[in-house]
């Protein structure tokens, strides 16, 4: 399974490391770096959006400044390469948990 390292410019905000599937996402366990405490609120509000949000107003106002932020995952390996979060994949981080769709 991936390891990313979740990173807002050369900040280290934490760390991915998959460890199953539940489809469409990629299930991983979440490690915070120096850098998690100045985003933590964000990805908070985001994992607390729950119920229907018929124009997708709500949705959106949670996770426009998450985009704003230009966070990217990085595999660890190299293997895969760098994933715009909010661009090139969806990123919900709750607690340890997080769910990565890429």
């Amino acid at each position: 399974m991936t390891q990313w390292h979740l990173w807002r410019g050369d900040v280290l905000i934490g760390e991915l490391s998959e460890y199953g599937c539940d489809q469409p996402f990629f299930l991983a366990h979440f490690t915070p770096g120096p850098g998690w405490e100045s985003v933590r609120a964000l990805f908070e509000a985001s994992a607390a959006l729950r119920g229907p949000d018929p124009d997708g107003s709500r949705t959106a106002a949670a996770l426009k400044p998450l985009q704003d932020l230009k966070l990217r995952l990085v595999p660890v390996d190299g293997g895969q390469p760098s994933l715009q979060v909010l661009k090139n994949c969806m990123l919900r981080i709750d607690g340890v948990e997080a769910r990565l769709r890429y």
